[in-house]
């Protein structure tokens, strides 16, 4: 299985409408990946290593896929339609890893 982690940095300036991403973006992904998509999930940042320290990330958002192939052939397709959504909640250029994920 992978997992597409999806990572928001916080900072001066940045914005991310959490409403927006939760009931529109997250959800037209879903629709868009069909059954390639095995799982989303969202974190909403609260604080950093501690409760004073600022949150690193704004938001984090998951997808979990059973191959990278899988994740691919259901992206590729939706891309622009994707990409072009961000900016309807957020002005950060989001941070993507794909990882295998091993438990």
């Amino acid at each position: 299985m992978v997992k597409i982690t999806i990572m928001y940095p916080n900072g001066d300036g940045k914005t991310f409408d959490m409403d927006y991403y939760a009931s529109k973006h997250m959800p037209m992904l879903d629709s868009l990946f069909g059954d390639a998509l095995k799982h989303l999930a969202i974190d909403k940042g609260v604080a950093g290593r501690t409760p004073d320290e600022p949150i690193p990330y704004l938001a984090i958002g998951y997808m979990y896929f059973d191959t990278l192939s899988e994740y691919e052939n259901a992206f590729g397709p939706h891309a622009e339609q994707i990409l072009g959504d961000i900016p309807n909640y957020t002005n950060i250029q989001p941070v993507v890893q794909i990882s295998e994920v091993v438990e």
